[in-house]
């Protein structure tokens, strides 16, 4: 006669799907984080990134500046655009104590002091690249100090006033 094989008890198939879902929770959870730090990047100032040039240098990072436009200067041949952009902060609370945006920019790009940084980037001119414009780049700090960026976002603070454009023409009734 043969003897029954014996078969798993519940008990111990309700232990291996306990553990399972725990583990599938756990490599779950690391995939997230792990994502969450690889696409975050923080912001730096200037003064932040030249305090530390040698932490930094070589890394992914992203600075924040105003444009100073005397020092645009784009290369038509090599396609390879310089400027150079000032420090400013990046808290709201402060911006908005200083006077707003457009203020924080037009003092930064004036400020002969205030901390500044050489871009270099390689590609087309951006449209709104112009003076006390507020550049976001993502790149990376070289050995001679200056910033090789691989991304450049652009923001103006606005200047213009709501009015009607002069070509639109009222109907008379």
């Amino acid at each position: 006669m043969t003897q029954p094989v014996p078969q798993p008890t519940n008990k111990n198939n309700h232990i291996k799907f306990i553990v399972g879902g725990v583990l599938l929770v756990a490599v779950v959870v690391i995939m997230v984080i792990s994502a969450t730090r690889a696409t975050a990047q923080f912001f730096l100032t200037v003064s932040e990134l030249k305090s530390a040039e040698q932490d930094y240098s070589g890394e992914n990072l992203r600075v924040s500046g105003a444009v100073i436009g005397d020092s645009i200067h784009y290369d038509t041949d090599a396609h390879l655009l310089y400027f150079t952009i000032a420090d400013i902060p990046t808290d709201d609370d402060e911006i908005a104590a200083l006077g707003g945006l457009e203020a924080v920019l037009h003092e930064a790009a004036t400020d002969p002091d205030a901390p500044r940084l050489m871009v270099v980037y390689s590609g087309a001119k951006p449209d709104m690249l112009k003076d006390e414009a507020q550049a976001i780049l993502t790149g990376s700090l070289q050995a001679d100090g200056s910033f090789q960026a691989e991304e450049i976002l652009l923001k103006c603070p606005s200047k213009y006033e709501e009015a009607l454009p002069e070509q639109v023409v009222t109907a008379e009734p």
